[in-house]
């Protein structure tokens, strides 16, 4: 990204500690890629800060990031506004202990605002879910659990200011029934791994893609940039929604770039024009004039 941002021909200063914002800091705009500083929802600290500060910044508000990386917020509000879900159950670190609340025999179990399958794990029976749920919360994590459905994922990219623009979605399918991509296959930790994510062409399911992520935007909107997550059993149909992932990781092998460069667009040209729609939208820059207004 630096070297990216560098070559569009930006000035741009690297900063690698929260201390900077506390200090007080002289910029135009700031991008605030570090999300995990080691507390729970450390996401929201340099949106906050930039906020106190006046200074904009890329992405969503503070309170929008909140809200969408809370796994079990967003689902609530998505089945609200009529979107698929899942059941899930939410188990919060010190709060109530619920007798079992879901059917079912495989789940998957990860932490409440986990990123990129951080803390996941795949359970067979609610024995194995309790016990990872405690793990969780001794690592100081809200947990949340979920029956295991579907077959496929897919993300629905999402960029924009004024209005949202969605690239192509693109699906995973796991080679062997019950696969799950792990933290390190997702930051390409492993040498020779690549995320085998595939262009989703059926017109049908596009459209049910496109119809439920439009239910959403308006709750989260103007964000800038993201990714909204589905399940998809690829045997009968059915489709889950499952999370929302803000200021998510623009790297150019990642689902964002790969998204973009269906459409014509490489790495450098994705980021500057997410960035470009964020410095108009909150007028750091001025919006230029159409041939239309110069006549």
């Amino acid at each position: 990204m630096l070297e990216t941002l560098r070559g569009i021909g930006l000035h741009v200063v690297p900063c690698d500690s929260y201390e900077h914002l506390f200090n007080g800091i002289e910029a135009d705009f700031i991008l605030p890629l570090l999300n995990r500083a080691g507390f729970q929802n450390s996401e929201m600290l340099a949106p906050l800060l930039l906020t106190r500060s006046q200074i904009p910044f890329l992405g969503a508000a503070p309170i929008i990031r909140g809200l969408s990386d809370d796994k079990h917020l967003m689902k609530t509000c998505a089945k609200a506004l009529g979107v698929p879900t899942s059941d899930w159950a939410i188990f919060r670190k010190g709060g109530f202990r619920m007798p079992r609340p879901l059917r079912g025999e495989t789940f998957i179990v990860k932490p409440n605002a986990s990123s990129a399958s951080w803390g996941v794990k795949l359970c067979d029976g609610w024995a194995e879910v309790e016990g990872h749920v405690a793990e969780l919360h001794a690592g100081g994590h809200d947990a949340i659990a979920e029956p295991w459905v579907g077959t496929m994922d897919i993300a629905v990219p999402v960029i924009g200011s004024h209005d949202a623009l969605m690239l192509p979605a693109l699906g995973y399918e796991p080679k062997q029934s019950g696969g799950l991509r792990s933290y390190e296959e997702k930051r390409n930790l492993i040498s020779g791994a690549e995320d085998e994510l595939e262009p989703v062409t059926d017109p049908s399911l596009l459209r049910r893609l496109n119809a439920l992520t439009e239910l959403m935007l308006p709750e989260l909107w103007p964000f800038d940039y993201g990714r909204f997550e589905y399940r998809y059993d690829t045997r009968t149909g059915q489709l889950w929604f499952m999370e929302v992932n803000l200021s998510c990781n623009l790297w150019s092998k990642k689902t964002i770039s790969r998204s973009a460069a269906l459409v014509g667009m490489d790495h450098a040209a994705l980021v500057e024009t997410i960035l470009t729609h964020s410095l108009l939208r909150q007028g750091v820059i001025a919006q230029p004039l159409t041939l239309a207004q110069v006549a």
